[in-house]
C-alpha cells in the first residue's frame, strides 16, 4: 500500500505542476502589448519627486516576461527601462535596467495579480543595496510598476516610483 501511496502524491504533484505552470503562461500572456501611462519617480529618499510619462512594449512566452520602454521627465530627460523576467515553477528571476547604477537583480514570485521581486542593486541606494519592485496586473488593460524602498534616516518604507499604465 505505502507504494501507491507514494505514486499517488507523485502523481497529485505532477497534476498541481501543470495546473500552476499554466496559469503562469496565462497571467504572463495578459500582459502582451503595447502601454503607456504616468507616474512619479524619485531617485533617493532625500529628493523631491519627479513627474514622468512612459511608455513600455511587453512581450511574454510560457516562461518569460519582458517590459521595455522609456519614461520622460523633467521635459528633457529620457531614460530607457527595461525589465526581464524569467519564470520556473513558482518563481521569477530577471534583470532591470534603467537604474543610474547599472542593472539589477531580481528575485520574487507571484501573488494573485502581482509579481512581488525583491531588487539587488548593482551599488548602494539610500545606504543598501535592496529595494523591492511589484508589477501588477490591473485589470484587462493595466499595469502598475512600484518601487519601494526604506528611507535610512526613518527606517519607514518609501514609495520610490509607481507608474501606471494602460493599454494603447
Amino acid at each position: 500500500m505505502r507504494p501507491f501511496a507514494q505514486f499517488a502524491l507523485a502523481g497529485c504533484l505532477l497534476v498541481a505542476a501543470g495546473t500552476a505552470h499554466a496559469d503562469e503562461t496565462k497571467f504572463l500572456q495578459s500582459f502582451k502589448g503595447n502601454f503607456a501611462g504616468k507616474g512619479t519617480v524619485q531617485v533617493t529618499s532625500d529628493v523631491p519627486n519627479v513627474n514622468v510619462s512612459c511608455s513600455f512594449k511587453s512581450n511574454a512566452t510560457s516562461t518569460s516576461l519582458s517590459l521595455d520602454g522609456s519614461c520622460r521627465g523633467l521635459i528633457l530627460v529620457t531614460r530607457a527601462i527595461s525589465a526581464k523576467l524569467n519564470v520556473t515553477g513558482a518563481k521569477y528571476s530577471g534583470v532591470y535596467v534603467g537604474s543610474r547604477t547599472g542593472p539589477a537583480q531580481l528575485n520574487g514570485s507571484r501573488s494573485g495579480n502581482a509579481i512581488n521581486l525583491g531588487i539587488q542593486w548593482a551599488q548602494e541606494i539610500n545606504g543598501d543595496r535592496k529595494a523591492r519592485m511589484t508589477v501588477e496586473k490591473r485589470g484587462e488593460n493595466g499595469i502598475r510598476l512600484t518601487v519601494t524602498d526604506t528611507d535610512p534616516k526613518t527606517g519607514k518604507n518609501v514609495v520610490m516610483s509607481r507608474i501606471d499604465l494602460s493599454r494603447t
